[in-house]
């Protein structure tokens, strides 16, 4: 099946007199016959299902559905893409490990990676995408395991050049982990460019609606854990009765650890009623993108034109800096535009306040426009230094073109440019 198949039958397939639609399996708890069989799931939970924060069946559905778009071999939900990206790392580092990230990311996973997870005993090496193969290298340590990076950075919109990070990591022996979530596996698929991990904040175009919150991680199946590297993988987890999740599962034993371990021991695991709305989502996923990209192609000119804009950041214009690397990799450049307004922050913050269409709020990539000023709302807990290495200007605006009529959208942003006269 094509992408817009998959988003409307990928994962769930109805049987004789069985809904059309996927059904909402309101349950925490499953029945057995007897105990020996209840037993026999609490030692492998890939079994069967036997509760909901391992597994539910309408979750399960839409996990299908994301790992075939992807490409990937299996999929995990949960209930955040903080989440996702936070089991990620921890289902193959421990304290004394560490990761090389590129700063041109999203801000919550700066704070993940930069505090979080540095009170865990995790540290996060950082190395600016536009550095040398050589300065890559050279980042590496004998307890490094994973590198990470965005397939479109948020807000900075730099384009991942995914292959090359792949091949740097696979040097050494380390997975590459993408989060995919401004791209979604419409305009970009990771695996195809060797990346081995995916993860989505579910909340943004796979959702489109803001109406859940949720998250996804996505195993190619393609790493070879047996470097040495990953003892977690590979050796005994005593915590079920000394099994080898690669002995055992084979290629799906990154994303089979992920739930049998940390699910459940962390509990993330999605609502079944939030699974239902993001396959909702899931169904138009394909045929939204398109439109989004069409309208913030539109909508990315007429900034470009503007006598208020310093600059305009979008990969899909061809004055734009990843503008190649943006041809290789997406089928689009998503429907989120970052634009530097001329005089700063404050002219920058009045624009905003002005506008009467688009919404002023904490979110992005959803069927509305919305807008955002970085500097001084997810990204305010970083220090300037750190704002400069994330492409994050003081007057910086992010901008999430959504589906109204794209002259509506470009009518208000005259009325902001206008009140900053």
């Amino acid at each position: 099946m094509r992408d817009e198949t998959k988003c409307l039958h990928a994962g769930y397939t109805p049987q004789n007199a069985e809904p059309r639609v996927l059904p909402i399996i309101q349950s925490t708890t499953y029945v057995y016959d007897s105990t020996e069989e209840v037993a026999a799931v609490f030692d492998d939970p890939m079994k069967s299902l036997i509760y909901s924060r391992f597994g539910n069946p309408t979750v399960m559905a839409v996990e299908r559905k994301i790992a075939d778009l992807e490409g990937g071999i299996g999929a995990l939900c949960t209930t955040s893409g903080q989440a996702a990206l936070l089991l990620s790392i921890l289902n193959i580092c421990s304290a004394g490990d560490s990761i090389i990230s590129v700063p041109e990311i999203y801000g919550g996973s700066i704070n993940l990676f930069s505090f979080t997870l540095k009170r865990l005993g995790i540290e996060c090496i950082y190395v600016k995408q536009d550095a040398s193969d050589e300065e890559f290298h050279a980042a590496f340590c004998p307890n490094t395991k994973a590198v990470f990076g965005e397939t479109l950075a948020n807000p900075a919109l730099t384009v991942l050049d995914i292959e090359r990070l792949a091949q740097i990591a696979h040097a050494h022996h380390v997975p590459l982990i993408v989060d995919n979530t401004f791209a979604t596996p419409i305009l970009c698929k990771p695996f195809e460019f060797g990346a081995d991990i995916v993860v989505h904040s579910t909340s943004k175009y796979m959702d489109g609606h803001a109406v859940q919150v949720g998250g996804a991680i996505v195993d190619s199946g393609n790493f070879d854990w047996n470097s040495g590297n990953f003892p977690d993988l590979t050796g005994p987890d005593e915590s079920y009765h000394g099994i080898s999740y690669t002995e055992t599962y084979g290629k799906s034993a990154y994303i089979i650890k992920a739930r049998m371990q940390l699910m459940r021991d962390f509990g993330v695991y999605p609502a079944a009623h939030s699974a239902f709305l993001l396959n909702m989502g899931l169904e138009t996923l394909a045929i939204r993108m398109k439109q989004y990209c069409e309208n913030a192609m539109k909508v990315a000119h007429y900034l470009e034109s503007s006598d208020y804009v310093e600059k305009v950041i979008y990969p899909g214009l061809e004055s734009n800096a990843s503008y190649t690397l943006a041809q290789k990799y997406l089928k689009g450049a998503s429907g989120v535009i970052s634009f530097v307004i001329k005089g700063g922050k404050e002219k920058a913050i009045r624009f905003m306040n002005s506008l009467l269409l688009a919404s002023n709020e904490v979110h992005v990539a959803d069927i509305r426009t919305c807008v955002l000023h970085p500097a001084s709302e997810t990204h305010r807990q970083l220090t300037d230094e750190q704002l400069q290495d994330a492409g994050i200007h003081p007057g910086m605006v992010r901008l999430s073109v959504g589906l109204e009529n794209v002259d509506d959208i470009i009518e208000d942003l005259n009325t902001g440019f206008i009140s900053i006269q």
